[in-house]
């Protein structure tokens, strides 16, 4: 029989009673906000960590290859966040063993996943006059449908390649949009340009969210920090913020500080992580800073801080 006192740990988090924990488990833990009317957690699971793309070395890569792309691996990650409300994830779901990994996690904790796709479409020279080959751009979005996609958000890859400073727009997406639309999706555009977002809110393109890179350092940002930080602020949608944590060069307390305050309460946070522990932290340590208090994670230990540990009583 448990105790007034008494802890019980459930996947990283603690309650002092089984009412407690069941309460908890009934709601979201984790912060909310909308994308053309869909529910989603603030904080987003990224995937590169998973699937080998560190931005950092070709060793970094091969690593995460052969210790990190396992489907129970990647599965155990996800479960983690599911039990915290932490129900959003993006990238390219298709891609094996994601989109079993995420599957599993699904049936252990019976709740599925808000699904945000990047797929890149086929540009060609001649695109611009004559249009997309509309038979491979349905293909690939019949794709995104198949595997559940939830917001369909075309790669930087595509995104940026049709920005027009000239005509500041970007040109044919309002097709790649109103596909999207037609088969259930809610459309919005991942970019590293942040003319991107810009040009989008001016022709009023039918997009509900943006992908941005966003973190103190400028890390893959292609104009300065407090620049990007304005034009998040001043997007007319909720923007997804990526790479926080700027591919591990910055360390989370530092990363997540940065980035949680200085974007709004509808916008997003994406974190990428290798093991279910590092999930673990960086909910309790977001959920700290959004909450203005001390984060409940245990702090890693050198010879260096035995000095300005507490004295032993």
């Amino acid at each position: 029989m448990l105790n007034g006192g008494d802890i019980i740990s459930c996947h990283g988090f603690k309650f002092k009673t089984i009412r407690e924990k069941l309460l908890a488990m009934s709601k979201d833990l984790f912060p909310r906000t909308t994308v053309g009317g869909l529910s989603l957690s603030r904080m987003i699971v990224g995937t590169n960590w998973f699937l080998g793309w560190s931005h950092t070395t070709a060793a970094k890569d091969k690593y995460i290859i052969n210790n990190i792309k396992d489907r129970n691996k990647i599965a155990d990650i996800c479960e983690v966040f599911l039990r915290a409300g932490v129900d959003t994830i993006m990238g390219n779901i298709s891609v094996p063993p994601l989109y079993d990994a995420v599957k599993e996690a699904e049936n252990r904790v019976g709740r599925k996943f808000v699904v945000i796709s990047t797929p890149g479409f086929p540009l060609f020279p001649e695109m611009l006059k004559k249009g997309w080959d509309e038979d491979a751009v349905a293909k690939i979005l019949d794709n995104e449908v198949k595997y559940g996609c939830n917001i369909c958000m075309p790669h930087q890859g595509t995104t940026d390649c049709l920005v027009d400073r000239v005509t500041r727009e970007i040109r044919g997406m309002d097709r790649i949009c109103a596909m999207t639309r037609e088969r259930g999706m809610i459309p919005g555009l991942s970019c590293h340009m942040p003319e991107a977002i810009v040009f989008a809110d001016e022709s009023n393109l039918d997009v509900e969210s943006y992908i941005s890179i966003f973190n103190s350092m400028g890390f893959l940002m292609q104009i300065e920090v407090d620049w990007t930080a304005r034009i998040i602020r001043d997007a007319k949608k909720p923007v997804m913020t990526i790479k926080p944590m700027a591919a591990g060069q910055i360390r989370p307390f530092q990363a997540l500080t940065f980035v949680w305050n200085a974007i709004r309460p509808q916008d997003m946070v994406t974190v990428g992580t290798m093991s279910a522990d590092e999930a673990k932290e960086l909910i309790e340590m977001s959920l700290g800073i959004l909450e203005r208090r001390k984060a409940e994670i245990s702090l890693q230990e050198t010879r260096s801080k035995a000095s300005v540990k507490s004295k032993p009583q």
